[in-house]
């Protein structure tokens, strides 16, 4: 996926290509992980559709929870999502900033071997 250390540097059209290969691939792990707190919260807490969503996303921005879970197997659920959903902040970032750090590392390299 990403070029060796002796190899040159990716062209900056390719670049912004996988920089958006890479913000699709984040959006897609954040819209499958709304999906799956949204049938969590319907399930567990009988919550419709845009309640679910809306507890999902504030869980996912880090603003936490508007209803407070009524059932235990509600409460148990928004626990684990609200780890889960802090893990995937992380995970996110991790994938937004992976090209940036790889063509910098690269570009350091690059002029290591030109001295």
């Amino acid at each position: 996926m990403y070029e060796h250390r002796r190899s040159s540097l990716l062209p900056i059209r390719q670049y912004f290509l996988r920089l958006a290969r890479h913000a699709a691939l984040a959006c897609a792990v954040m819209l499958v992980s709304l999906g799956a707190g949204m049938a969590g919260y319907a399930y567990f807490e009988g919550l419709g559709w845009l309640d679910a969503f809306l507890n999902s996303a504030m869980l996912l921005g880090g603003m936490g929870p508007v209803d407070a879970p009524q059932t235990p197997g509600g409460k148990l659920f928004a626990g684990c999502y609200a780890l889960y959903a802090g893990l995937l902040f992380l995970v996110t970032g991790s994938i937004l900033l992976a090209p940036v750090a790889h063509r910098l590392l690269h570009r350091f390299h690059l002029e290591e071997r030109n001295r």
